[in-house]
């Protein structure tokens, strides 16, 4: 389920979905008689390609979600843990650990030990599952901190959890009643929240990796197509797949339960 999961999730991407829907129209240009049709469907996929990689649609689009919680802020008190979620990660001995984490990765651990140093006696916790690798993504987190200075007995592995659900299992699991930072991407984190706080946590927001930017005053960086505002664009159609999924499994978690409690009376 999984593996289905990410799979049609990916392929309904903005980039994917889109080149898709352009092949479908060429299909129809080239091999029927449907030409018109076909060429309004190849419109359609480049003036949405073009939007998504537009900078004042993509910041529109992402800025409300990333700007939902503030960065992090010191709090009175003793904090417990520290815990980093899980992004991308590659296994290649000729790089540097550092660039074997992905951006986010690396964004998500420098937030987490720049928090951890606020408060001696916290201790981070890393998580993410081996994805096909030969190591997990919580100890490659965790190769990363050494060489930036964490103690390794400050550092906890879980290295099971495949996505934010399980991550927040296993963190109510662990964690239970003690004080908790959570520390995700800033597009992630009002669904990382909603989860951990179904799992019976309330964690301290710490949002990093941030990829929408207002004031952009150069006219050709903020008006030109980009890379960079595809991706945007991208994570807020993610986590809308997220949200929409984290849905889609509570309704059918609540279905069965009322199955079941009308099959017991």
């Amino acid at each position: 389920m999984f593996e289905l999961k990410k799979i049609i999730s990916a392929l309904m991407m903005p980039l994917p979905a889109l080149l898709i829907i352009g092949f479908i129209g060429l299909m129809m240009i080239m091999f029927s008689t449907k030409r018109k049709t076909g060429c309004l469907i190849v419109l359609f996929s480049y003036t949405l390609l073009f939007l998504a990689s537009f900078q004042p649609v993509s910041d529109r689009l992402l800025a409300p979600l990333e700007r939902k919680y503030s960065a992090f802020l010191p709090v009175e008190g003793n904090i417990d843990y520290i815990m980093v979620l899980g992004s991308g990660h590659v296994v290649d001995d000729q790089l540097p650990p550092t660039s074997q984490l992905s951006r986010s990765a690396l964004m998500r651990l420098t937030e987490g030990i720049r928090i951890m140093r606020m408060y001696p006696g916290s201790r981070l916790i890393l998580s993410g599952y081996a994805g096909g690798t030969r190591f997990s993504h919580a100890r490659m987190l965790a190769r990363v901190a050494l060489s930036l200075g964490v103690a390794k007995s400050d550092i906890v592995l879980l290295e099971s959890a495949k996505d934010t659900w399980e991550e927040a299992q296993l963190a109510a699991s662990f964690v239970g009643p003690r004080k908790l930072v959570l520390v995700t991407s800033a597009s992630h984190m009002d669904r990382a929240l909603h989860e951990f706080q179904s799992a019976g946590l309330n964690p301290i927001p710490a949002p990093t990796n941030y990829l929408s930017y207002k004031n952009i005053a150069q006219p050709w960086i903020k008006y030109a197509p980009k890379a960079i505002y595809l991706e945007q664009t991208e994570r807020y159609w993610y986590e809308t797949l997220g949200k929409f999924w984290h849905y889609l499994k509570n309704w059918v978690a609540n279905q069965e339960a009322t199955v079941s409690e009308s099959a017991l009376e």
